[in-house]
């Protein structure tokens, strides 16, 4: 049957993953090297194809695994870009050389298409955050340049040294884009008051990788956004789950933001999915 299919499909898929993360753990550092490219470029192989796979689902030993393995995909991942961040900004026109980082096509389309969907429900917004924007500020960098050029952008990261690392990589840019760039170092939950002046704020995938955490850090920004802003949450569908946390539509609801639009990309131009939301007036919510 085409039930008994998916499932084999998905018991070959958890053990073919659930084999990567032993591997994975096993590495004597998370740095780029050739072995921990050569493992994670297998794991992304493995996650980005279409699956029947609902993470939601596993039995507990996958899903401790899952989460294990989206902790490790971070650490990889920060690494990756502060190494990157690093090469590029010793160059004498690092801005000419982005293309060097692996999945520098992925944020380029990433920010495509979420500015094509932000565009049907807010037109140029003047003041933008994002937040956790790591060393390698690519998001809001090819937003600046390429799509809002007229916006002013506050990034956010908890970390101070990835910060001024995508200080260094953005003070190399032109003056129209380094101009409306600033860095500031936060958690979210340390942001309240300022976060009532963004027309739109970004929340990266990897901030809170738990489905509590990425619910509260919702609801954190639901409780302290203005009325009418707009939410543009990154979220993983499908196989690229045991890559990032879920975004959960009811978490968005529970913030108090109405689903605007949700977009889970095919491909592989693409590996995040992302929810834009509205903030709501209480009292909207109250009577709907």
């Amino acid at each position: 049957s085409d039930m008994e299919a998916e499932n084999s499909e998905v018991a070959a898929l958890v053990e073919k993953i659930t084999g990567l993360h032993a591997a994975i753990s096993k590495l004597p550092s998370l740095s780029p090297s050739p072995e921990v490219d050569a493992l994670f470029t297998e794991l992304v192989a493995a996650c980005v194809p279409s699956s029947p796979v609902d993470v939601t689902k596993l039995g507990p030993e996958a899903q401790e695994m899952r989460q294990d393995l989206i902790r490790l995909c971070s650490a990889a991942e920060g690494l990756l870009e502060a190494h990157y961040s690093d090469m590029l900004t010793a160059l004498d026109n690092p801005l000419d050389h982005l293309g060097r980082f692996p999945y520098f096509d992925n944020y380029i389309n990433l920010s495509k298409l979420e500015h094509d969907l932000l565009s049907g429900h807010v037109a140029a917004p003047a003041h933008v955050a994002f937040i956790g924007s790591g060393p390698l500020p690519f998001s809001s960098l090819f937003l600046a340049t390429y799509h809002l050029p007229d916006t002013r952008f506050d990034n956010y990261d908890r970390c101070s040294v990835a910060n001024g690392r995508a200080r260094k990589l953005v003070g190399a840019a032109d003056e129209g884009v380094r101009a409306r760039m600033a860095f500031h170092t936060a958690e979210v939950a340390d942001l309240t008051a300022e976060l009532g002046a963004y027309d739109v704020v970004f929340l990266a995938a990897l901030v809170g990788m738990t489905s509590e955490e990425k619910a509260d850090a919702i609801a954190h920004l639901g409780k302290h956004m203005a009325d009418g802003a707009v939410l543009v949450a990154r979220s993983a569908h499908g196989a690229r789950a045991f890559l990032y946390p879920v975004v959960e539509l009811d978490d968005i609801g529970r913030g108090g933001f109405q689903v605007l639009a949700v977009h889970h990309p095919a491909g592989d131009e693409v590996f995040n999915s992302f929810i834009v939301a509205r903030k709501v007036k209480i009292s909207q919510e109250m009577s709907a």
